[in-house]
């Protein structure tokens, strides 16, 4: 007869696992939905034992919300090699990754404290938002943004989001093409800035001279040229 002698696990590596469990339930169902013995059960300890590490679900949820929102930024990083156009579709290549693994985490990331009630879940996804604009922002080369250079980034990072959450209700459109039309929307948001912003207008002239006639940029440019 084989004895399993099962581990004991330090205080750390025990807060870790229970983040990574509660952030599994929360990519897979609402947190409303999740509830603390379901974490313990999953975790394959007792309920008691989650509040020992944790004082209740909310400390719990903000945790797995703070790995989930450093992972998402991570998404965001990417060498700066090649055109801007083809780096973007690699970084919404990533996004959606992330979106697609995590489902109803991802929702609920989004609407942060709004779903327990936690004021740091919402700063949280704030923090992801402004890791997001300074990427973009390195690769588009601006040290000093003015204010409609600003306004296009944040106001793409927002379309991405909301593009994201509308996809994961039916996905009713093929992911790849989301993923290049954002990066189509990029270009288009800040030509329509451009008309009137000349820090804007070298972003354009520039992102559009380094891409190849294969690049998502170029691509978009030769079909407004074809509808027009």
């Amino acid at each position: 007869m084989t004895t399993v002698v099962r581990r004991r696990m330090g205080v750390e590596e025990r807060r870790e696992q229970l983040i990574a469990v509660a952030l599994e339930q929360f990519s897979h169902r609402s947190p409303d939905e999740v509830s603390v013995d379901d974490i313990a059960t999953a975790a394959g300890i007792s309920r008691p034992l989650v509040y020992h590490y944790f004082p209740g679900k909310d400390s719990l949820y903000e945790a797995a919300v703070r790995r989930a929102a450093d992972e998402l930024a991570n998404r965001f990083v990417e060498p700066r090699e090649g055109s801007l156009g083809t780096r973007l579709l690699r970084v919404m290549g990533r996004y959606f990754d992330f979106v697609d693994e995590h489902g109803p985490g991802f929702a609920a990331l989004l609407r942060g404290g709004r779903t327990v009630g936690s004021e740091n879940a919402d700063a949280m996804i704030d923090d992801v938002r402004e890791a997001a604009y300074r990427q973009i922002m390195h690769h588009l080369e601006v040290d000093d943004p003015g204010p409609r250079i600003s306004l296009v980034v944040r106001s793409w990072i927002g379309l991405a989001e909301t593009t994201a959450l509308t996809w994961l209700d039916g996905r009713r459109i093929p992911r790849a093409e989301l993923e290049l039309q954002l990066v189509h929307s990029f270009l288009a948001l800040a030509s329509v800035s451009a008309a009137q912003d000349e820090e804007t207008a070298r972003v354009v002239r520039r992102a559009v001279a380094e891409e190849r006639p294969d690049s998502p940029f170029s691509e978009l440019v030769a079909q407004l040229t074809a509808t027009v």
